[in-house]
């Protein structure tokens, strides 16, 4: 009886140390934002989208000085003119800054606005060979799990031991 209960003890320790084994589990982080800012595909995608808003800015720039020049004319001359012109000219500036409106909203309107689509062309490619490499290095490094550092994700406290940023980075960079 006392050699039975020792080995279902024994069998007992045995399979609560091999379920502790099984979920001890290795956690890793990286922080996106720094490898973002360093990856050199990351910062080209980045500056085409920077250099396209720069063009689309000042285009609206030019149509609302355009805008403006116009309805300062009209103020000048307003008094001069007779009803129906008045209502015409009106007319001309609220489609003007109609156009200035409208282009505002198709390059800019949150989530349909033509700067998401280019976002999305532009840094998707990059995008999958982060988490591509990130996967990789995780493997190598036989974690379980990655989380970002700057994501959704509130990580309150992060041992630097388990900081694989900048091995992603290094894979990324040398391409491999």
């Amino acid at each position: 009886m006392k050699h039975t209960l020792k080995l279902i003890l024994v069998l007992l320790l045995v399979s609560a140390g091999s379920v502790l084994a099984q979920t001890t589990q290795k956690t890793g982080y990286v922080d996106s934002e720094t490898i973002l800012k360093q990856f050199p595909e990351a910062i080209k995608a980045q500056g085409e989208l920077d250099n396209l808003i720069e063009k689309w800015n000042n285009q609206i720039d030019s149509m609302t000085y355009n805008f403006q020049q116009a309805y300062q004319n009209y103020q000048k001359q307003a008094g001069n003119m007779k009803e129906d012109k008045k209502t015409e000219e009106q007319q001309k500036l609220v489609q003007q800054q109609q156009m200035i409106e409208e282009y505002k909203r198709s390059k800019f309107a949150q989530g349909t606005g033509e700067i998401y689509k280019k976002q999305e062309e532009l840094l998707k490619p990059v995008k999958e060979k982060i988490f591509k490499t990130i996967e990789i290095v995780a493997k190598e490094e036989n974690m379980q799990f990655v989380f970002d550092k700057t994501g959704e994700i509130l990580l309150l406290y992060a041992d630097p031991a388990f900081d694989i940023t900048y091995k992603v980075l290094d894979k990324l960079k040398r391409g491999k």
